[in-house]
């Protein structure tokens, strides 16, 4: 599916998209934010339910013969170094690199910047309702697992120690992983909206984010897989445009609403700005001028 979203850069040219309005964008997002937030906020206080859940999840992790988490999170702790450097990037590097990739895809390919956005919106949208219908403690909560918080152990600490009912961090919405969930769509959406060799190093972000959230003791392994199944769909159905739209990025920025077309009578073609001549090997050469002709004449 991957590459098949990359080859966008093949398919026929179309007319490129204006970038949208910067305000509306930005009150847009900011109400996706805010909804997300309050609606886990809403979805906070099920202890009882995420502790069943994460006896259910760990046994079916168990019958499928999933790795341990607590075996990965052993092996980082061997390393003290490696285990502050993941805790770090669970800690900073989410959020930053999500608002990062927004306003680099907004500025740079707004062609593609409308596709990730309602992808991220969808996203979200279904990973807030199963934090709605399925709390879930993290391994770091469930005893059972043997894991710990390696955030509180060595830094830098996330979350508070106890749980708080009444906290917007509402730590038994493990499920599913955003932060997996995420990572995948800004590895995704740069290697289909750039074209350089190097851009499939994109996937290390993805594959870093996994292993800091398991190794931390923040999700189980099903956590991300899930997420990664909605994107999935959720790219199914959200083709990513055609590669031609990147050009859009050189359209004017408009703070609320895109200019207006100007008027034309009905039925008429709309106007085309005439393509720029270019010169190359095996094309008719332009007719010269007077002054090369008097050159080569002598």
């Amino acid at each position: 599916m991957l590459k098949r979203a990359a080859t966008a850069w093949k398919r026929e040219p179309a007319a490129p998209t204006p970038r949208p309005p910067l305000i509306r964008e930005l009150l847009l997002l900011t109400v996706l934010y805010l909804g997300y937030k309050f609606g886990r906020r809403a979805a906070n206080g099920q202890f009882s339910e995420a502790y069943q859940n994460a006896e259910r999840v760990w046994d079916l992790e168990r019958a499928l013969r999933m790795p341990d988490e607590a075996w990965v999170q052993s092996v980082m702790m061997h390393f003290e170094p490696v285990i502050r450097s993941i805790n770090i990037y669970y800690a900073t590097v989410h959020f930053p690199a999500t608002v990062a990739f927004i306003i680099w895809m907004y500025w740079r390919r707004p062609g593609f910047y409308v596709w990730i956005r309602w992808v991220l919106v969808w996203l979200t949208g279904a990973g807030l309702v199963l934090h709605l219908l399925v709390p879930l403690a993290p391994p770091r909560l469930y005893k059972v697992s043997g894991l710990v918080d390696t955030s509180a152990v060595f830094g830098p600490s996330v979350y508070a120690s106890k749980p708080d009912p009444n906290s917007l961090a509402n730590q038994f919405a493990a499920m599913p992983s955003l932060h997996v969930g995420w990572s995948i769509l800004i590895a995704v959406g740069l290697i289909v909206a750039t074209r350089s060799r190097w851009r499939w190093l994109w996937l290390l972000h993805p594959l870093i984010t996994s292993t800091a959230v398991v190794a931390t003791g923040h999700h189980y392994w099903l956590d991300g897989m899930v997420a990664a199944f909605f994107l999935g769909v959720i790219l199914l159905v959200l083709r990513p445009p055609r590669a031609s739209l990147a050009a859009a990025v050189r359209t004017p920025l408009t703070l609320w609403r895109p200019a207006a077309e100007p008027h034309r009578p009905p039925g008429a073609a709309p106007v085309r700005p005439a393509p720029e001549r270019e010169e190359s090997a095996g094309a008719e050469p332009s007719a010269a001028r007077p002054a090369d002709l008097a050159h080569r004449d002598g």
